[in-house]
């Protein structure tokens, strides 16, 4: 099939090579134009180094974007990893219209952080869905969905690097593939169980000490590795990492104040929270690099006693 792709980033990236790999014709590839300074997006390089047209439009409503997926003559849009709008005018010129990947089971979690939030609220599964764009913001009608749990244990990275990620650039493909020979359902997204949620951002990842042990857990591994859960050291901004989260099962059991550490091992500290402890296994200092906690004990001279985020 001869096909349009929309997209940036390492998903993006993998998306491409994927239908390369399998001998798909790609007629062109859209990247967003990155920031001044920024590193080149990883899909647009990709699509370089492989001989491929590649368009930057400040804007997909553009009547210059418009005019280029147009000249194109795709079968299919593939839309992976977009943040840019894509109005109809723009999406419905392929052949076959467009599909786009989204790392949720919508209608949950529209919005560009659902990998986060279902981790951060504490659900024990997510998914993907690949689905057909329309003017609202992750609403259009479902092509097709894959289902993923979460462990009590996984963070944003393995959720999203190991599964979520792989799992997609499969879905693109068998999406792709049903749509073009006529052979998907498109099922209309249930208004009553949708969800929007905005970025996860520094603000959202800040850490109450002050809270259930439960959350402030489910709060660190929603945003490891990105934006990265964090607490104050000093007045300094410290971020936490790989962790484990301790229940508390007695009133004799508990240790140290709340944010207080409690307890420095060889590979860890602990810090105090409300039913519970966090084990800290990786941690960076804003002057600092991620590192050990260990590490960071020594670095910044902690104790039992030290307290996070006053």
């Amino acid at each position: 099939m001869k096909i349009a792709i929309i997209g940036q980033q390492d998903f993006g990236k993998a998306v491409l090579e994927a239908f390369l790999a399998r001998g798909d014709t790609v007629a062109g590839v859209f990247v967003a134009p990155e920031k001044e300074g920024a590193k080149p997006d990883p899909l647009k390089v990709a699509a370089q180094e492989k001989g491929l047209a590649v368009f930057q439009f400040p804007s997909l409503k553009a009547p210059e974007a418009t005019a280029k997926m147009k000249e194109l003559g795709a079968d299919i849009g593939i839309m992976a990893f977009v943040l840019q709008f894509a109005p109809q005018e723009f999406v419905s010129i392929p052949k076959h219209g467009t599909i786009q990947y989204h790392p949720s089971l919508l209608p949950k979690y529209r919005g560009p952080s659902s990998i986060n939030w279902p981790l951060i609220k504490g659900e024990t599964k997510t998914g993907l869905t690949i689905f057909r764009p329309n003017d609202g913001l992750d609403e259009g009608p479902v092509v097709l969905q894959k289902e993923t749990p979460i462990s009590a244990d996984d963070t944003l990275g393995s959720v999203y690097f190991d599964r979520l990620f792989p799992m997609g650039v499969k879905a693109m493909l068998e999406a792709a593939d049903l749509v073009v020979a006529g052979k998907h359902r498109e099922t209309k997204q249930d208004e009553g169980q949708a969800s929007y949620e905005g970025w996860c951002r520094a603000a959202e990842a800040k850490i109450n000490w002050a809270n259930h042990v439960d959350f402030v857990y489910n709060v660190i591994r929603g945003c490891n590795p990105a934006p990265g859960a964090w607490t104050t050291l000093n007045g300094k901004k410290v971020q936490i990492f790989d962790s484990r989260k301790q229940v508390i099962r007695t009133f004799g059991a508990v240790k140290g104040k709340i944010g207080e550490i409690s307890e420095i091992g060889p590979q860890s500290f602990f810090v105090t929270a409300q039913g519970g402890r966090i084990e800290v296994l990786k941690a960076k200092h804003e002057e600092g690099k991620k590192v050990s906690s260990a590490e960071f004990v020594a670095q910044n001279r902690l104790s039992v006693g030290t307290l996070f985020g006053s």
